[in-house]
């Protein structure tokens, strides 16, 4: 592989996909890049790895920049969010013998009603329910808090929740260490094919277009290596173009499911990859539209809105100053490098670099150079609201 030699961190999800064919498909190569990629065994490593300059850019949760730039984690390194690499793309599940007494209660594991699966969660399980999460700073917490907090629970107060690295998220569950979870896939779905849990929820019914990871790189870096920095953007996008073309779906589980990627069935990845997932080991499937996400609807856009929103949850709850943490948060999130990559190749970006989140519950056109974008419904399940406008 001939180009710029360019490392980049990654953790075993099926959402690390665009990294991964940017590098087999030859994106990467096409923009004269020779990526290499670096598994992580979790995502403290991984944050640590671009921190410390071991790789030049990483597979990243979306809330790790954001918490960073707060000064939460103890790093003190800014990071920028260049691009968002995936939506959505989380299951929440639980333990056998908690979904025995969910369905003894009558909870029929629908997969789509947030509320009712929330209510029958807290109900069967009782006072300090155990909750694994794949990192504190990280959008699957922020969806159960978010999820759970507006059922009537005191969060974090009222859960315990513990810090398992997804390989790792089934046997914390066969070993009682855990009674739920809520992990990117494909690690629900091995729970389930292991007869350790089942699944309850897909996060899109919590939140129908959450950012989920983000490539993310060192502030210093990306103003030192601009270029190469665009390269990798446009790389990464023209890999996620790839990944919604019709017959994709197929050869993308397979390169993933490669023992240096994910090392497992590809039949389990293209499960995840298409949304198509067996809820329970007797076999129950349930279809989840748009599960994940990679390039539709500006999947891949950096909106400022993201920052805040998580920057402004992240203060919530750790007693920082809500306005100065929300303008670092949105700070964070580089819309500006992203146009700046982008256009040069005709993508077609909205006008605007905030939104309100939350909003749009149809597919939705919007101001864009060539007058074709269309975003798709990004509503939270409590039809809450957020405005970046809002003060505080």
């Amino acid at each position: 592989m001939s180009g710029t030699p360019l490392s980049a961190g990654f953790i075993p999800l099926v959402d690390a996909a665009p990294l991964v064919i940017a590098r087999e498909i030859g994106f990467a190569e096409e923009e004269g890049i020779a990526l290499s990629l670096v598994r992580a065994p979790s995502w403290s490593t991984l944050r640590d790895m671009v921190a410390f300059g071991q790789v030049d850019a990483a597979h990243m949760l979306s809330p790790v920049p954001v918490a960073t730039a707060l000064g939460l984690g103890g790093l003190g390194v800014r990071l920028d969010a260049v691009a968002v690499m995936s939506v959505n793309g989380n299951v929440i599940g639980v333990s056998q013998a908690l979904a025995g007494r969910l369905r003894a209660a009558g909870h029929d594991f629908g997969f789509r009603d947030a509320v009712a699966a929330g209510r029958a969660l807290v109900g069967a399980a009782g006072p300090g329910l155990r909750i694994g999460v794949p990192f504190p700073f990280s959008m699957h917490a922020e969806l159960l808090y978010c999820w759970l907090g507006a059922l009537g629970l005191r969060v974090p107060e009222e859960i315990d929740v513990r810090t398992v690295p997804p390989p790792l998220m089934a046997r914390a569950l066969a070993a009682d260490e855990i009674d739920a979870f809520c992990v990117g896939e494909p690690w629900g779905s091995i729970a389930v094919e292991e007869g350790i849990g089942e699944l309850l929820l897909p996060g899109t019914a919590i939140w129908a277009f959450a950012p989920e990871k983000v490539l993310a790189v060192r502030h210093d870096w990306s103003r030192s290596e601009p270029e190469l920095a665009a390269r990798l953007v446009r790389a990464l996008w023209r890999a996620a173009r790839w990944l919604t073309a019709p017959g994709t779906l197929s050869t993308a589980s397979e390169v993933l499911a490669r023992p240096e990627y994910l090392d497992m069935s590809a039949e389990v990845v293209e499960r995840a990859m298409t949304g198509r997932l067996s809820i329970a080991p007797q076999g129950e499937l349930r279809s989840v539209r748009r599960f994940l996400e990679f390039h539709d609807g500006a999947a891949g856009f950096p909106w400022r809105s993201y920052g805040d929103w998580i920057a402004a949850r992240l203060a919530a709850r750790t007693g920082l100053d809500r306005a100065a943490a929300r303008a670092a948060g949105k700070r964070v999130f580089r819309t500006d490098l992203y146009r700046a990559a982008l256009v040069p190749v005709g993508a077609d970006l909205p006008g605007a670099s905030e939104k309100v989140l939350g909003a749009i519950r149809v597919p939705t056109a919007v101001a864009s150079p060539k007058g074709s974008l269309i975003l798709q419904p990004d509503a939270f399940f409590d039809r809450s609201i957020f405005d970046p406008d809002t003060v505080g």
